[in-house]
């Protein structure tokens, strides 16, 4: 046997994308651009809400408030975040039948952070060969100064990552004075320093090694793929030609030349492999580290044009297409995605238009279940719970219906102002006055207010409804009245 110790996972090779121009990486920056725009400055936009924090979206777990702009969602409302997420997932099984990955090629956290570091690194150490020869070459003045630039500013868009998450638990001017004179909570300190460190280390040393072997996404792809689906695909026919691909020479610089050789457009330059950030060879096929951010169609389309040669070499096609078949988009798949995609979006938007400024809970104390008083008559207890959903005061007014005689004591209570977003529990007795009885026969007794089953299944409800700083529709709630046994 040999001696020789076979390594049990591949040693990482480096990569050092090169730059492209093109109409994918234009859309790419411009995705990248708003996302930053958006994550960055969005704790820092302020919105006018009397009585409450100012920051247009904030969430506020020790108040158990989420405030989004207008909206202020609260812990009952959270079932919202179980619609969004099923929305999310929805919309990437749609969009992943139709285009593949595109939401790791232009939308994943992981490919706009990664995207941004290799601009830093571009921007301080240069282009590809530039880089090459500092990574392979001895360490050196210079390569000590532009490695440690780049890691310097690695980390502070690390910082600033982690800082920036964090604002949007606590007030973002606060917070940024806090955090720099010590005062802040140990939870800021700890989550920024957490998300700092996740952010260098994911960002700026794995980079693809996340795509390729911690992501479960591009392992699973393969099941919401189909002939139709539109994927970066190399024209193996037209770059191969009978004879495969060749550089460019003697007798072989023009099309005309090469076709009469056997010889592809394929002129082998390897450009689609340099700009590729997984480091793959999109020209052997699809491959689960393909991450469709289609950067080699650019760079296809770059030498292409240079050549005055028709672009498409590299492009986005189906397998169906390459294969001389008609592309369908619209398949009972696609369809029964978009259906339930938009359905989902309907349900959702509908529930947070028509939600209730506030909320209002009754539950019976039965600790006892009824009191006889004196007169004879029965008297239940029942805490009412309110809750102000607004950012505004109103008033509220509370009545009972559905129980003949019964009337209501919470003790001036049934009309009351509740604060922005105020919790408050109240007292309220409900009473019925006692049976008469009416002369007849010996052996029968009625009751002239209440026959004897509805009494035993008695029922009263609680009515509350907006009077003043809100229109909704009342709130009713059904819960039992207990009366004694009757023989």
């Amino acid at each position: 046997m040999s001696d020789q110790t076979v390594p049990l996972y591949q040693k990482r090779i480096p990569i050092h994308p090169r730059s492209v121009k093109g109409r994918f990486r234009t859309l790419k920056t411009g995705i990248l651009t708003l996302a930053y725009l958006v994550y960055f400055l969005l704790p820092w936009l302020r919105w006018d809400r009397p009585n409450a924090p100012n920051q247009a979206v904030l969430y506020d777990l020790p108040g158990r408030h989420f405030y989004i702009f207008g909206l202020t969602v609260q812990v009952q409302d959270i079932f919202w975040l179980a619609g969004v997420l099923i929305i999310f997932a929805i919309l990437l099984f749609f969009v992943t039948g139709l285009a593949g990955r595109v939401w790791c090629g232009y939308f994943c956290f992981q490919t706009l952070w990664t995207d941004l570091y290799m601009m830093i690194e571009h921007w301080v150490q240069g282009e590809r060969p530039a880089r090459l020869r500092l990574s392979k070459g001895p360490w050196s003045r210079e390569k000590l100064i532009k490695v440690s630039a780049t890691y310097a500013i690695w980390l502070l868009v690390a910082f600033w990552t982690g800082l920036t998450f964090t604002m949007y638990w606590v007030d973002a001017p606060t917070l940024v004075v806090d955090f720099l004179l010590g005062r802040a909570p140990s939870s800021a300190y700890f989550t920024t320093l957490f998300l700092t460190t996740t952010t260098f280390v994911m960002a700026g040393l794995a980079r693809e090694q996340v795509c390729v072997y911690m992501c479960p996404y591009a392992r699973f792809q393969s099941a919401m793929f189909d002939h139709d689906t539109l994927i970066i695909s190399y024209d193996r026919q037209r770059g191969e030609g009978s004879k495969g691909r060749a550089r460019l020479g003697k007798g072989l610089k023009t099309r005309e030349e090469r076709q009469a050789q056997g010889v592809g457009d394929c002129i082998d330059c390897g450009y689609c492999v340099q700009v590729c950030p997984v480091g793959i060879d999109i020209r052997n096929g699809l491959q689960y580290q393909c991450i469709s951010c289609a950067l080699c169609i650019d760079a296809c389309d770059v030498v292409m044009d240079n050549q005055k040669w028709p672009r498409g070499l590299v492009s986005y096609t189906s397998e169906n297409a390459l294969n001389g078949k008609k592309t369908t988009l619209l398949k009972p798949k696609t369809l029964g995605y978009g259906v339930i995609l938009t359905t989902a979006t309907a349900v959702l938007i509908w529930s947070i238009a028509t939600r209730s400024p506030y909320t209002a809970m009754v539950e019976q104390i039965r600790q006892p279940l009824y009191t006889q008083l004196s007169d004879g008559s029965i008297r239940n207890v029942y805490e009412v719970k309110l809750n102000n959903k607004l950012t505004a005061p109103m008033t509220v007014g509370i009545r009972i219906e559905g129980l003949a005689g019964a009337t209501l004591d919470m003790d001036g209570m049934e009309r009351i102002a509740l604060e922005p977003q105020e919790r408050i529990k109240l007292l309220a007795r409900v009473r019925i006055p006692p049976p008469r009885v009416k002369e007849g026969d010996a052996h029968e007794k009625r009751d002239d207010v209440h026959e004897k089953d509805d009494l035993e299944h008695a029922k009263v409800t609680f009515v509350v409804e907006a009077l003043a700083g809100a229109t909704a529709k009342p709130i009713r709630r059904n819960v039992p009245f207990y009366v004694p046994d009757h023989d």
